[in-house]
Parts: structure tokens; sequence; C-alpha cells
């Protein structure tokens, strides 16, 4: 085949290598031996259970789990953007910049909704108000927020309905222009017409960042996702295109939980 016709192999952003997870200083792994490369430009879901892990591996992702005392890496590696996110040398806040995050209930500050958008680049030390109109603009257009935003921008964001609030979350999130968004089940406290919107809105973000999914959900992530991981009692199960976990599973206990055997 010509080189021109060859097929890209996507770009692998967060490479995840035996990883191993305890919440209890390695008396007990939550998570086993997960290993897995997650490609730029992509959405991967991550589905499974309650308490199977997924969650878990998310906020290993941008280090949240170092703020619980009891919580350790036990084995294995996680590497984003080729650098160990463990290593001696890498600040967990600064990691935070590289890879945002968009909660389950949203979240936003209570300030007016053009100071939830520029926190984090005060944060960072932009004072020029020039820079920060700019951001503010674009990040509630790339969240498609501006249009139903522009005219309240000094007024609080805790006004806004709960569909408004999240995407302003994630404005809040792109802001700061990360590599990686994680997402916790980020649709899980809104309506179905909401729930649209931001599954809209991930579709349009991939084209710009890298996105991780955890959702309950598996009409959602058959929708949004590229390709889905299955979790099931802190083991990855099957890990493919979205395509093929939903069609043709290879592992028996990924079809018995997608046709609703269990879970």
């Amino acid at each position: 085949m010509p080189e021109t016709l060859t097929p890209k192999k996507p770009t692998t952003v967060i490479k995840i290598e035996d990883l191993g997870f305890s919440y209890d200083l390695g008396k007990t792994e939550t998570l086993k031996g997960i290993s897995m490369d997650i490609p730029k430009n992509q959405v991967t879901a991550l589905i499974g259970p309650s308490g199977c892990g997924k969650s878990t591996l998310l906020r290993c992702l941008n280090r949240m789990n170092d703020l619980i005392d009891t919580a350790k890496i036990t084995r294995g590696e996680i590497r984003i953007l080729g650098q160990e996110i463990h290593a001696a040398d890498v600040d967990a806040i600064e990691l935070r910049k590289h890879v945002g995050m968009v909660f389950q209930k949203y979240n936003p500050f209570p300030k007016s909704i053009y100071d939830n958008v520029a926190y984090g680049l005060r944060i960072q030390g932009e004072k020029r108000k020039g820079i920060l109109d700019e951001a503010v603009e674009c990040s509630l257009r790339g969240a498609a927020l501006w249009d139903e935003v522009k005219d309240r921008l000094k007024e609080s964001a805790l006004g806004l309905s709960g569909g408004q609030q999240q995407r302003l979350c994630i404005a809040r999130t792109i802001a700061v222009k990360p590599k990686v968004i994680l997402m916790d089940e980020p649709c899980s406290a809104l309506d179905p017409i909401a729930t649209a919107k931001v599954e809209e809105l991930m579709l349009e973000l991939r084209k710009q960042f890298t996105i991780v999914i955890v959702t309950h959900s598996m009409q959602q992530a058959s929708r949004i996702s590229d390709n889905t991981a299955f979790f099931y009692l802190g083991e990855m199960i099957e890990y493919n295109k979205t395509e093929n976990i939903f069609t043709n599973p290879s592992q028996k206990r990924t079809e018995d939980y997608i046709s609703g055997r269990f879970g």
C-alpha cells in the first residue's frame, strides 16, 4: 500500500501500564493491573457497575486521589504526553492545569459568570482585561453557552439552570487550555434536553481535547465515545472501539453487562 494511503495510528496521549491502586495503604487493591492507551482527540468512555473502579481510575489521571491520606499507587505507572505523572519533579497542581476535570455535580463558584470562567487564568497570574475578556468569550463559545449568557456576564453563575451551570464548568475547564478533559458522569444530574446539549458539546470538544468520561449510561457511551473500556471489580475486562464493545464484545462478562444481565 502506498505510504500516503496508510491509515495513521492515533497518537497516544495517556499510557497506563499495569496500574494498581489502593485506598487503604496497599492492603487491598481497588484497581488491579490496568493497562490501556488513550488516544488523542477522541472520547474514551469508562463503563461498568458502581464500585468497579472507573471513577477511581479517572481520579488517578490528575492525581485527585493524592488528597486522600491512605490512598496509594501500588504498582505500574501513568504517562501523560510521555511524562510519568508520579515522578518526583511533577507537581500535582501543575499537572491539573493540563488535565482538567468536570465533576458529576456541577459546581460553579458563587461568583459572576465572567469570574467563573476567568478564575483559572487569574490564578495563573493573568490580569490583562483584554486577554481575560477574549478568553471568557472564547471559552463560553466553546462550551456552547455564549449566546445564552453574553448579556448576563456580571450576574451570579448560581442563577443559571443546571444544564447551563454544567456547561459553565466546562467553559471554566477549557479556559486554561488543558490537553485532557476528565468528565465524571457529567450528565447524571441533568435532564434529557440538557444532557443532549452536553453530549453534543463533547463531540465538538474532542476536535481540540482528549476526553475521558465515566458514565453509567451505556446509551451515552455508545452515542458519544470512540473507545469504551468495561470495568468490573477493579479489573478492566475489555477495551476496544465502542462499536466493537457494543456489537461484538470478545468477553462474556462484557456481553452480559451490555445486555443487562447484571450491573
